[in-house]
Order: structure tokens, then sequence, then C-alpha cells
């Protein structure tokens, strides 16, 4: 599977673009901690699928989904402590919050398509 065919690769590359815009304005003692943190773990997200596509097997990829799950709860968390900081402004950081949410829900949704397709493989043999 080329993860550059895959919607979810290419929302979190969008996301991860959003996310170093929206990070520009961010205090620059901030540079080295929330910043930094923040754009890593949103890259992460992006770099866990299109490792794990290119995995010889879908449990593997399934392994890198879930990575790329637990990067996206982090990203969740440090976009609240950065709107809490003030560091987002409300529109800002409802917008990469629900762009998070629907690539959750994707990366979900792979997940399953997958564990069903090993599931209906194995059966089958």
């Amino acid at each position: 599977m080329n993860h550059k065919d895959l919607d979810v690769w290419k929302k979190a590359v969008d996301f991860v673009t959003f996310v170093y815009q929206g990070t520009q304005k961010f205090p620059d003692n901030e540079k080295f901690g929330l910043t930094s943190q923040l754009r890593r773990a949103a890259v992460s997200i992006a770099a866990n699928i299109s490792e794990g596509a290119a995995r010889s097997s879908d449990t593997e990829f399934i392994q890198f989904l879930y990575i790329s799950l637990g990067s996206s709860s982090e990203v969740e968390t440090l976009l609240i402590i950065s709107n809490n900081l003030k560091f987002l402004d409300d529109k800002n950081y409802n917008l990469m919050n629900e762009t998070m949410t629907d690539l959750k829900k994707m990366i979900l949704g792979l997940i399953k398509y997958l564990k069903n397709k090993t599931h209906k493989e194995t059966i089958s043999h």
C-alpha cells in the first residue's frame, strides 16, 4: 500500500502545515518547548502512517497506526494547553481540534478496515 494514495496520510500532512502556521506566533521562549513538541507530535502522525504503510504486513501497519493515534492524542492535549495559555485563539484552536478529531476517525477507520481484511484472510486460509 502506498502511503501517498491514502486520504488519511494526505490529511495528516496538511495538518502538519496547519500546525506549523498556527505555531508561528507562539512566544519565542516556547520555541524549544510547546512549539517544538506540538510540531513533532503532528509530524509523527503522518510519519507513522507512511512508515506503517511501507511494512510487509497489515499487522505491522496497524501497530504504526496505533502509534499515530497516540501522537494524535498528544496533539489534542498540546492544543488544549496552547489554547489555555492563549497561544492559540479560539478560532484556530477549534479548527485544529476539529481537524484532529476527523483525522483520528480516519485512522481508526483504517485500523478497522485492516483488521477486518486480516481477519478475512486468516479465515480463507
